[in-house]
């Protein structure tokens, strides 16, 4: 019996193990910037919405909010995020990628995207101002 238990439970840790994604949560977000991009030009990002948000979690989690739109539906959004620097910035780039050869329709296209900014221990006492595009957004202490 003991033995019939044992084989059910390693055929059903295969069958899950199976079923699973060894690489979900490893792919990029769609708006990280890939190998390809460099044979594309680059366009602009239009924001209306730009708003730092916290996940109460220990450590706490801070995300950046960014709403707008792309000049078209066939740019791709792109943003690149800066570990904080020597002054405690936080660097975003906003941008967007297009083949200019592809025809597309002329009609601007929606976004809204949260982004990680990392996770910050609560006490430090230390400032962070987050920047997008060479512009402040705000700042949070954690």
């Amino acid at each position: 019996m003991f033995q019939k238990f044992v084989i059910l439970f390693f055929v059903f840790s295969l069958l899950l193990a199976a079923c699973s994604n060894p690489l979900q949560g490893l792919s990029p977000a769609p708006w990280e910037p890939v190998a390809g991009d460099a044979d594309l030009s680059r366009g602009e990002v239009f924001l209306t919405e730009k708003e730092i948000q916290v996940e109460t979690s220990d450590p706490a989690q801070y995300l950046l909010f960014l709403s707008g739109t792309l000049p078209t539906p066939c740019h791709q959004l792109r943003l690149t995020v800066s570990e904080p620097d020597e002054k405690n910035q936080i660097n975003v780039e906003a941008y967007s990628v297009f083949d200019p050869s592809e025809v597309c329709i002329q009609v601007l296209e929606s976004f809204e995207e949260n982004i990680p900014l990392g996770s910050f221990s609560s006490g430090s006492q230390i400032t962070y101002t987050v920047l997008v595009n060479g512009q402040s957004v705000g700042q949070f202490v954690p």
